[in-house]
């Protein structure tokens, strides 16, 4: 197996793309005067799924930078993070447990944390390859928000399209344009935790 290591360039750009994201989540939530102060919910018990070699590769920069004990830690939590969202998924329900890395509240990776869960709380768009528009409502303190404002009035939203464009460039640079041939990535922070960093078959390397 070849672990996939993001080079110093792509590190840039994949946080190039996370800060413009902040900047558009911190206009609108501002628009909107919504903050997560004070909420009784916390959206790190969400279900998120996470698409991408490049993200998995740099949620690991941060990673490795714990010491040791805790990594063994955060990692015995993702396994039973896994453990309790496949009891979960058999018996139907979607899977409401707490992200192995939040500790107290905080994410212990959080300026590794990836796009879902920093795009997660207030409205969003994108449109897919297929010309689909798709349009995420934020999180249900937002929504509340969101319905108390006029009908007419067409809340303030992130537009992701652009954002998510450039995401899907650098993956298929960090790839060497062979995403065709790699494995699709829909997995959660616990199995990336416990999986190690992203990996491929010296084969998949040798492929054109």
């Amino acid at each position: 197996m070849k672990e996939l290591i993001l080079s110093e360039q792509m590190v840039k750009e994949l946080e190039d793309i996370y800060e413009k994201l902040q900047q558009e989540y911190e206009k609108v939530a501002g628009e909107l005067n919504f903050s997560c102060s004070g909420c009784p919910d916390n959206c790190c018990d969400s279900y998120f799924l996470h698409h991408t070699y490049a993200e998995w590769a740099h949620l690991w920069l941060g990673f490795r930078q714990l010491d040791p004990k805790r990594q063994q830690t955060l990692i015995a939590r993702a396994q039973s993070y896994l453990e309790q969202c496949e009891r979960d998924l058999a018996n139907g329900q979607r899977p409401q447990v707490m992200c192995p890395l939040n500790e107290e509240g905080l994410c212990a990776l959080y300026q590794h944390r990836l796009l879902v869960c920093r795009t997660h709380g207030v409205p969003a768009t994108m449109i897919r390859p297929d010309g689909q528009t798709l349009r995420f409502p934020g999180c249900f303190r937002c929504q509340e928000i969101v319905d108390t404002r006029s009908k007419q009035e067409q809340p303030p939203h992130v537009e992701r399209t652009q954002l998510l464009r450039k995401l899907v460039l650098l993956e298929n640079e960090f790839l060497e344009n062979k995403r065709h041939l790699m494995p699709k990535v829909k997995i959660s922070i616990a199995e990336m935790l416990v999986k190690g960093p992203p990996a491929v078959p010296l084969s998949h390397c040798e492929k054109k």
